[in-house]
This record gives C-alpha cells, sequence and structure tokens, in this order.
C-alpha cells in the first residue's frame, strides 16, 4: 500500500459528502488513491468524477459492480458511441493520430474485436510465454549487471524503464535495430493531456514520432516477409504485416495495433515493476520473506498476485459508453457519457478480498481485476505475470540490503507520481543496497 499507515486509512476529504463531480487528479490523489477510493465505495458503487482535461465521467469503484460493468453487453469501447460533450473535451489523440492509430483492440466492440484478437492471442499463449522464461531472465541479469556494484542506482532508468521493452521485442519480433531505436519518451502518449493543456504541443510531437517508427516497423517487417527467398516470419509482427496485405486488417488497425504493442506492452509493466518495488520497500519484512522464498515459483506467484491486487499499474480502464440511456447499479447514465472502472478500487474492496488494505503475500484466493475481464480481459496477461515475476526474484536475489535510497530519509513519501490519467507509477525510484551479486 502507498500509505505509510496501511491498516488506518485515512480520507483527506473528510467525513461529509464527497464533492460531485470528484476531481482525480494531483499529486495527493495520485500518491495514495485508496482511502478516496474506500470513501466512494461506501458511498455506492458509481461517482460522477472529473478529470484534468475537464471532461466529467462515471466512475465504478465496487468489486462485483466492477465486474458486472466489464462483463455488461450494453456498453462499447468505440469511440463512435461517445457524444459530443465528450469528444469536446476528452483528452484523446488529436487528428489524423486518433482516426490512424486509436482502431485497436481496446476501442473495438464484436465482431472486429473478435477477430483482431485472434490474431494476437497465440503470441502471448501461455505455453510459448513459459518457453522464453530463460531468455527472460538472461535479459533481466544482463540490466542487473550494468547496475553499479554497490550503493545505489534509479531501478527506474536502470532497469524497469528497459527490461519489459527488450522482453516485448523478443516476443514480437521487433528487429534489434529498430528496438534499439525505440525512444521511451514516445511511451508518454499513453498520458494524454487535455486540447488546452500547455504540454499539448509536446504530445502531439511524440505522436509524430512514434507514428513515424511504426511506419518503418511495418516497412521493415514487409521487407523481411516478402524477401526472395526467405520464409515469411512467422513472429507477431509478421502476423499482422501479413493479416493487412491479406486484406484482414486496414492499413489504421494495422498501425493501431503495432502502436498498441509497443506501448500499452511496455509502461504498464514498466509502472507495474515500480509499484510492486515501492509496495515491498514499505514493507521491509514482506520483502525480507519473499526472498527468502524466491526459489518456491508458487509462493513467487503468489506475491505477485497479491501485489498486483494490492497497487495495479493500470488503475482505471479506459472508456466504455451505453449507446441509448440506461441504468447502472441505480444511477441513469446518458447515452454517449463516459463509464470508466476503477480496477484499483476494486481490488481494495473488503467484500471480496478480507482486510482488503493489508498485504498478504500468501493470499489465496486472490481473484484481482488488475487485467481487467470479459472480452477484453488483457490478452498479454500471462507474458505479464511471467516478466513481473522474473523481475522480482532477479532483482531481490541480486540487489542485497536492498531498501530505499537513504539521502532523503526513507526516500519513499517524496517521489512524485506521474500524473496519467489511468496509470500509477513513478519515473525515478532511487534505491540504495549493499552489493550486487
Amino acid at each position: 500500500m502507498s500509505d505509510t499507515t496501511p491498516d488506518s486509512p485515512r480520507c483527506p476529504y473528510g467525513d461529509g459528502p464527497l464533492p460531485s463531480p470528484m476531481p482525480l487528479y494531483g499529486q495527493a490523489y495520485k500518491r495514495d488513491p485508496y482511502p478516496l477510493y474506500r470513501r466512494m465505495r461506501e458511498a455506492g458503487p458509481v461517482h460522477r468524477v472529473e478529470f484534468p482535461s475537464g471532461i466529467h465521467a462515471w466512475l465504478v469503484t465496487g468489486y462485483h459492480a466492477a465486474h458486472a460493468t466489464l462483463n455488461d453487453p450494453r456498453l462499447g469501447k468505440n469511440h463512435a458511441l461517445g457524444n459530443d460533450n465528450w469528444r469536446r473535451l476528452a483528452s484523446i489523440m488529436p487528428e489524423p493520430q486518433h482516426s490512424q492509430l486509436q482502431v485497436h483492440l481496446l476501442h473495438q466492440d464484436p465482431p472486429k474485436h473478435t477477430s483482431m484478437r485472434r490474431l494476437v492471442l497465440d503470441a502471448f499463449a501461455p505455453r510459448r510465454v513459459e518457453s522464453l522464461r530463460p531468455r527472460f531472465r538472461a535479459l533481466a541479469d544482463a540490466l542487473v549487471d550494468r547496475l553499479p556494484e554497490s550503493g545505489g542506482a534509479d531501478l527506474v532508468a536502470g532497469f524497469a524503464a528497459l527490461y519489459p521493452f527488450r522482453v516485448l521485442a523478443e516476443v514480437i519480433g521487433l528487429p534489434l535495430e529498430l528496438a534499439e531505436r525505440f525512444d521511451r519518451d514516445w511511451g508518454k502518449v499513453v498520458q494524454p493531456v487535455g486540447p488546452r493543456d500547455p504540454g499539448r504541443p509536446a504530445y502531439e510531437a511524440r505522436l509524430r514520432g512514434l507514428q513515424t517508427y511504426i511506419a518503418d516497423v511495418v516497412a521493415r517487417k514487409r521487407a523481411d516477409c516478402r524477401a526472395p527467398g526467405r520464409v515469411a516470419r512467422e513472429d507477431l509482427l509478421g502476423r499482422l504485416v501479413s493479416a493487412h496485405d491479406a486484406g484482414e486488417l486496414s492499413r489504421e488497425e494495422l498501425d493501431s495495433m503495432v502502436f498498441q504493442l509497443l506501448v500499452a506492452g511496455q509502461e504498464p509493466v514498466t509502472n507495474q515493476i515500480t509499484t510492486m518495488l515501492i509496495t515491498l520497500l514499505r514493507h521491509p519484512e514482506q520483502l525480507v520473506r519473499l526472498r527468502e522464498g524466491i526459489d518456491d515459483p508458487d509462493r513467487l506467484a503468489r506475491a505477485v498476485e497479491e501485489l498486483l491486487r494490492h497497487d495495479a499499474a493500470f488503475e482505471l480502464t479506459t472508456w466504455r459508453f451505453l449507446a441509448e440511456d440506461g441504468d447502472l447499479f441505480g444511477t441513469t447514465v446518458p447515452a454517449g457519457d463516459s463509464v470508466i472502472v476503477s480496477l484499483c478500487a476494486a481490488n481494495r474492496d473488503d467484500e471480496q478480498f478480507p482486510e482488503a488494505d493489508r498485504l498478504d503475500l500468501d493470499r489465496t484466493p486472490n481473484a484481482h481485476l488488475a487485467f481487467g475481464h470479459g472480452i477484453h480481459y488483457c490478452p498479454g496477461a500471462a507474458l505479464a505475470r511471467a516478466e513481473l515475476q522474473v523481475a522480482l526474484a532477479t532483482l531481490l536475489t541480486r540487489l542485497a540490503g536492498l531498501r530505499p535510497a537513504e539521502a532523503s530519509g526513507d526516500g519513499l513519501d517524496e517521489l512524485a507520481w506521474i500524473p496519467a490519467v489511468l496509470a500509477r507509477g513513478v519515473n525515478r525510484l532511487p534505491v540504495a543496497y549493499d552489493h550486487r551479486h
């Protein structure tokens, strides 16, 4: 938990009625949203909220309400369902990038969603992921080898920002020279800013740079597939290009799926590594216990599931919309208004998880919603789990005496959390350790 008193959550909004809409932004909120989520769950399952762009949305907070919403066939993901007011203020990509990069899986409904999802499932199948685990360990060890031998390091710059993309490149078939060209700053396109935000020009520049990079990736994979005397590539990127050339995907759908792989396949894992490490650093006794049992794969797997539940990097889902006015747990939601599920709030619901604010690395059962649920359940969940297990095992075993950086007290309360609307994580995580094994 991100509170220094995990068993006694306090809400900075007092005991009176919560404002409507409730603002969901600011460092106090991003640093620890859980006391607020508790207040909201206690008040009811659906709340009017406001995001930094000024857009209002309906936030679903309780576990059972969240689970039902994620499976509600009335709610669609296609942005065309959004009403004019949402479209005017939502922090979404400007044109032409919105039309060209936002028709990926997260913004599709059946039957198009079904056919597009089928194209990626084999690459992320649990059996294939397990076969690649030794390679994941080698990639993690190589990064730790580059950290200082003793003293400390920033585990975002030195590990968390690098490891997920290296794994992803292996899994989807991104050539090494293109992988080395990828600018992590482009990943900040998942932290959109509103049309009136002074950071909008920099955001749009990232979009243009990423779009040029995607075009280069597609061109390279097409050349690989068509080269004389060479067998068509069997990796995921090659299959997507072949699907486009066979008429199964439009150019916009192809580019959007590559975009989703490159960005959604990296930043959430980077952020999740940071939230897991912060949680363990706040609970040093549990960090020690996990390190002592790190060779037990079942224990490690349970710990990762609990860390995912306790503080998920994907805090909120993306937009959903009703095609016509409808009832959502007793609240009338107008057609085209955005509906968002708080995965983090659902995962701290005491009705589903006894003592939900308590970190219990042996918790079972643990049916958390960190990867969503229903038809939009994260197709890369098996890969993310393997990455996180390998990352934690590597860092805990190889960095002796891992602890918060000593230069600024415990070093954790001063961390600046990223201002992304949907995500939780930090861009810097300075730590100290005695030596590197």
